[in-house]
């Protein structure tokens, strides 16, 4: 079952305890009680939202969203920020259900499109976003200004 979660949902713990693994997938140190208070922090505040595929109680994937304003057509654009599911769950459709769930919420959201983005070198990603229907973007440059 795919559904969207809030701290107060009694699975948030587990997603909280997916998305620190997440973040140790990515090599960062694992600090498990501040992915969990950041991440409620960001949904509570609205920055994200997350939506979790669960069967039996066991959260099997997550992915997260951030609603942006897309000024130039005076509407909204979905962001995926996140999307995991964890090797022992990977290779049974969970990370293309929950791409199709967030399709599906921002269609029906009046949402002008859904973005992502990925290392160049994820190809199981590249193609399973490419199968979705998601295409690269040109013409544009992605730019960070890392603050201290």
């Amino acid at each position: 079952m795919i559904a969207w979660l809030t701290p107060s949902d009694p699975s948030f713990a587990g997603v909280a305890a997916l998305f620190d693994e997440y973040r140790v997938h990515y090599g960062l140190p694992a600090a498990p009680s501040e992915a969990h208070a950041w991440l409620s922090e960001q949904v509570t505040s609205g920055r994200l939202a997350v939506a979790t595929a669960t069967s039996g109680g066991v959260v099997q994937g997550f992915v997260t969203i951030a609603v942006l304003p897309a000024s130039l057509t005076l509407g909204a654009a979905w962001l995926v920020r996140d999307l995991y599911v964890p090797p022992a769950f990977r290779r049974r459709g969970l990370a293309r259900a929950l791409l199709t769930y967030v399709i599906t919420a921002a269609r029906e959201a009046g949402a002008r499109r859904v973005s992502l983005q990925t290392e160049p070198g994820n190809s199981a990603a590249l193609a399973l976003y490419a199968e979705v229907g998601f295409r690269p973007v040109g013409g544009l440059t992605m730019l960070n200004l890392p603050l201290p």
